[in-house]
């Protein structure tokens, strides 16, 4: 319980950060009167609740949402090195989204469906190259890399095609929260909630798919159901923050290893934590990406790819030192 209420006070506090400090310096006193709509400080309102309130919102769902698929994928895959991002989820996801943007971009508002269908896709098509080549865990990475290769290339090559388009998957392909609407992120809430809430209700089963489907069955547990579910999940959680964020990188690999550090790898505990770690983490990055050059900002996705890459790197060789 301890835990959970450091975890609570940390996020409280990244997300009074993210709204009272930014690239514009707003003295306290200022803060308080536009935080209290006083007709003194309007610029200062319109800065706090149209941009910087929608900001924190946005890192914390987009938080929550790539931490549970992370989790989730690392248990569906049974590989600890899997993420939304590593295993081609995110490049999907993104390949759907300029797919729509670029024959109908007239219908944008079905930008989180589009996603959820890319990475559900891709998803399932690692999960087929896996069970066709061999199972090993290596392969699923080996997988993800070539699909997400060969994605990548079809993304820009549709970028290509018109620059209207090239113009929005650059911002798009980076991962930012700059520019969120609380309205684009009603629909993308409202599926991470639901994924969250259906994670923690097969959550024993979905952790029990790490001993193994004979082990698993074994134990009662419909081994496809299961991993069907849960590749829903993961993949709608994750197409749900590329929907508004674009794509946001290494988010889902790293917060589930530092979540275990704090909670150990009882399910529901680690699907909880990982959300408040997930949130307090993006926050956090998008506020540092705000303030260290400003006035010019650092993408959040530039900054956890920063931290996301050497920590990847790092899993790699700790893992083969272990294997060694």
């Amino acid at each position: 319980m301890k835990k959970y209420i450091i975890l609570i006070l940390l996020l409280f506090t990244a997300c009074i950060a993210g709204i009272a400090f930014g690239s514009v310096k707003i003295e306290p006193e200022i803060f308080i009167k536009g935080l209290l709509l006083n007709e003194e400080a309007q610029s200062q309102s319109i800065i706090i609740y149209h941009l910087r309130i929608p900001r924190v919102i946005a890192g914390l769902i987009a938080g929550i949402g790539l931490s549970v698929s992370g989790v989730l994928l690392q248990s569906v895959t049974n590989n600890d090195l899997a993420g939304p991002n590593i295993i081609g989820v995110n490049a999907g996801a993104g390949f759907f989204c300029i797919l729509l943007l670029s024959f109908f971009p007239t219908m944008i508002k079905f930008l989180p469906f589009a996603a959820f269908i890319g990475a559900f896709l891709t998803t399932l098509l690692i999960l087929i190259i896996v069970k066709k080549v061999n199972s090993a865990k290596g392969t699923v990475i080996l997988a993800g890399i070539a699909v997400t290769t060969l994605l990548n290339a079809g993304i820009s090559f549709l970028s290509l095609l018109d620059s209207d388009v090239l113009t929005s998957y650059n911002s798009f392909s980076i991962g930012g929260l700059r520019g969120v609407e609380v309205g684009e992120l009603i629909i993308p809430s409202v599926i991470i909630a639901v994924c969250l809430i259906v994670s923690l209700i097969f959550s024993r089963q979905t952790y029990l798919l790490c001993l193994g489907d004979s082990v698993a069955s074994s134990l009662g547990v419909k081994t496809k159901t299961v991993r069907f579910i849960g590749l829903i999940c993961a993949s709608a959680s994750a197409a749900a923050v590329v929907s508004f964020a674009g794509l946001l990188g290494f988010v889902g690999l790293v917060v589930p290893h530092i979540s275990r550090r704090i909670c150990g790898n009882e399910p529901k505990k680690l699907l909880i934590t990982s959300s408040f770690v997930g949130a307090v983490t993006v926050i956090t990055a998008d506020l540092l990406g705000r303030i260290l050059l400003a006035p010019t900002e650092i993408p959040v996705g530039v900054l956890m790819a920063v931290i996301g890459a050497p920590f990847f790197l790092f899993l790699l060789i700790t893992r083969r030192s272990t294997n060694a």
